[in-house]
């Protein structure tokens, strides 16, 4: 028993039922990659508000910390 109402398809045929599940996956793998790069940027950009003392703790230097903090987004 399905709890989801097919979506009829238009004169294109653009969404058939069985191209919606494929839609609905690169819909939340954008979500997903879109929730990652915010994630970094946010974490850069804390990290670039340490204090030098406090980058020692987690082992960084400030110059690491710098350079960590001008990559851009989404680079790993």
């Amino acid at each position: 028993m399905t709890l989801t109402k097919p979506i009829p398809t238009d004169a294109t045929g653009i969404f058939s039922q069985q191209a919606t599940p494929v839609a609905a996956e690169l819909a939340v793998r954008f979500a997903v990659l879109v929730t990652k790069w915010a994630t970094r940027r946010r974490t850069r950009l804390a990290l670039s508000q340490l204090e030098p003392w406090q980058l020692s703790d987690v082992g960084l230097t400030p110059a690491e910390a710098r350079k960590e903090h001008h990559r851009v987004f989404w680079r790993v």
